[in-house]
């Protein structure tokens, strides 16, 4: 954003930009620091008209001006469903003829919704975060979290929306697990935080669903799949304790105790628990045995479920400490809180808490990066709209081509990070109606984490270079933007740390005796050889050939190497996954790119393999960790 600054007393002074071969009287550049254009899609006559009135204003007198109020017109956003050309052309494309006659009308129906009712709520919630009552007026406890009534309203719309009901009512076959995640994908940028609670909730559907859905949990199952929203419950996910957050196996200090009524009660301490103010949850703690001993390690970890509160409203032996203070996400109610014999349910096999627990995992990441997408959409439809708005050195920000330059480069990461999240909902709709082939399975166990990783940091990327594009009004609070950057900047924390997905993707591998590499780049050549005949998308197609060829090496050359090698590469072994696979998507597509500047190869000029351009640099051997050590920490004692 444009600004002079210099001293009231030198407004007469020849400001330093240049319009039309002349630099303009300070006065002028002052007024167009300070005016904007209210323009709108489609409508560039009339951009033009209020531009020469803004410059005709310019000879204004100064005495006149010095009253007038500073303003810029406000970036906003219509129906998002509408205006999301890719999300409806990927819809066309993919789904069949009637579903998707019934998902458009209800999409368009839902996208007016979101911009007439659910937007105000999302602000209303942030301006009025959860407030923790530890004791009432008379001293007693009571430990009460007060969450404001437009936070309730979400959970209300969730329920009546069918945004965990979707997913498992199965309407429409494979493709509802996909229409649900577009859905959220809407919802997300608009729910004031809900997002969160309800990527748990889906997470412990998924849990009991694939425990065959058990007579005790039954009720439970039927709730958090509720459309009704006097029934529909929120789940929390309590893994996170003082010890470790990701390192579940040597953190977790939570111990579960046998009741006479094949019950437990549950002793410990978690450090991190979000949406503190849901209805039940699922946690991992060790079960003692009658020495009062537990296994150790993941061996000893089980899963349990239980009520947060019991039908008069009190807590199950649980007391809150705090609330969290956090950089974001402070809509919801994060609490550290004491389990005290709270009353829970093995759902699991004792000792196999963790595999239990790994299908809500595999659920939150992708509602992490549904979340990631929909805010990187959500601030390049802003700054597109600001661009049609503000005016800067004589012109409107559209006509500037390197701002333009800079907002499609965003809009290629977008892109990507869309396609790369609709394949992975694809594929978890074919595995749960039973017609994921085995090569598919794969693909889900290995695209999940390495989707999850890629996108939580790409969209921390997007959003700080979209809120530079607003210029001083991205920083300011009342704008709502810094709000977006916040809650968008957990998400390469939430479900697993870059590093620690990272590894996880090695462990995929491992597991599966390279089965699921072998599964990649299976369908990447497909995708490949489809689109070889088609000549706009030939220079994509020919790099990612050569990155496939890159990775080939790469682990050719890594496979006799010790564990510390992959270790080390295993950031950017997880990018080049992601980038090729991405790259595969694109070069496939038959989605509209709007131009040369956003054709599918340009994904593909950036390097779409860098384990292999930093493995040629040696960072990964010849003592690199040592290396790294010593630049980390100087000449310190390690």
């Amino acid at each position: 954003m444009f600004a002079c600054r210099l001293p009231w007393w030198r407004s007469s002074a020849t400001c330093k930009l240049w319009q039309s071969g002349r630099f303009l009287p300070w006065d002028r550049c002052q007024m167009l620091s300070i005016k904007g254009i209210n323009t709108t899609v489609g409508q560039e006559q009339q951009a033009s008209m209020q531009e020469k009135r803004v410059f005709e204003d310019l000879e204004t007198p100064l005495a006149r001006r010095e009253t007038e109020t500073l303003f810029q017109e406000q970036p906003e956003t219509g129906n998002q469903y509408l205006e999301d050309t890719l999300l409806r052309s990927y819809l066309k494309t993919h789904l069949p003829p009637k579903v998707l006659e019934e998902v458009h009308q209800d999409l368009e129906r839902f996208g007016n919704r979101l911009l007439t009712k659910i937007q105000p709520l999302s602000w209303e919630c942030e301006l009025n975060p959860p407030v923790f009552r530890q004791y009432d007026a008379w001293g007693r406890r009571v430990d009460h979290i007060h969450t404001c009534s437009a936070w309730r309203r979400m959970k209300e719309i969730s329920a009546e929306e069918g945004l965990i009901a979707e997913a498992y009512e199965r309407r429409y076959s494979n493709w509802s697990r996909l229409y649900q995640a577009v859905k959220l994908y809407l919802f997300s940028s608009s729910s004031g935080g809900f997002s969160c609670p309800l990527a748990m909730t889906d997470g412990a559907a998924k849990v009991i669903e694939s425990l065959g859905i058990p007579g005790s949990l039954k009720n439970a199952f039927d709730r958090l799949t509720s459309r009704n929203p006097e029934k529909f419950w929120t789940s929390g996910q309590w893994m996170t304790e003082r010890r470790g957050g990701s390192d579940v196996a040597n953190g977790t200090e939570t111990v579960a105790r046998k009741q006479p009524d094949g019950t437990y009660r549950l002793y410990g301490f978690k450090w991190f628990t979000s949406a503190a103010d849901s209805d039940v949850t699922l946690t991992l703690a060790r079960i003692a045995d009658a020495e009062g001993q537990c296994t150790q390690g993941s061996r000893g970890l089980s899963l349990f479920f239980l009520r947060v509160r019991d039908e008069e409203g009190k807590l199950n032996s649980i007391q809150v400490q705090r609330l969290k203070d956090k950089l974001g996400t402070r809509q919801m109610a994060t609490a550290e809180l004491w389990l005290q014999g709270a009353r829970a349910e093995l759902i699991s096999e004792e000792g196999r808490g963790v595999a239990a627990i790994s299908n809500m995992l595999n659920i939150t990441r992708i509602h992490n990066v549904i979340g990631a997408v929909a805010s990187m959409r959500r601030m390049i439809s802003l700054s597109r709209d600001y661009a049609r708005k503000r005016v800067a050195f004589g012109k409107l920000l559209k006509d500037h081509p390197l701002h333009m330059q800079t907002i499609a480069r965003m809009e290629v990461q977008v892109r990507g990070a869309f396609l790369l999240l609709m394949e992975i909902v694809r594929l978890l709709g074919l595995a749960e109606t039973n017609l994921a082939s085995e090569q598919d399975q794969l693909l889900l166990r290995l695209l999940i984490p390495v989707a999850k990783l890629y996108t939580g940091k790409q969209a921390s990327a997007v959003a700080v270079e979209a809120m530079e594009s607003f210029g001083g009004q991205g920083y300011m609070e009342d704008t709502g933007l810094p709000v977006i950057l916040r809650d968008t900047l957990v998400l390469s924390i939430w479900e697993g740390t870059t590093n620690i997905l990272s590894l996880d993707v090695l462990r995929s591998l491992a597991k599966s005796q390279g089965q699921v590499m072998a599964a990649f780049l299976s369908a990447v050549q497909k995708k490949l050889e489809l689109a070889s005949g088609a000549e706009e998308l030939s220079p994509g197609v020919q790099r990612t050939r050569e990155a496939i060829g890159s990775l080939r090496q790469f682990m050719a050359a890594a496979g006799s190497e010790q564990a510390l090698t992959m270790e080390l590469a295993a950031r950017d072994f997880s990018y080049s996954l992601a980038r090729i696979y991405t790259g595969r998507a694109k070069t496939g597509t038959t989605e509209p790119w709007n131009g040369p500047s956003l054709s599918p190869s340009r994904w593909c000029n950036q390097e779409l393999c860098p384990v292999a351009a930093e493995s040629g640099r040696g960072s990964y051997g010849g003592g690199a960790a040592l290396q790294d050590s010593a630049l980390v920490f100087g000449n310190s004692r390690l």
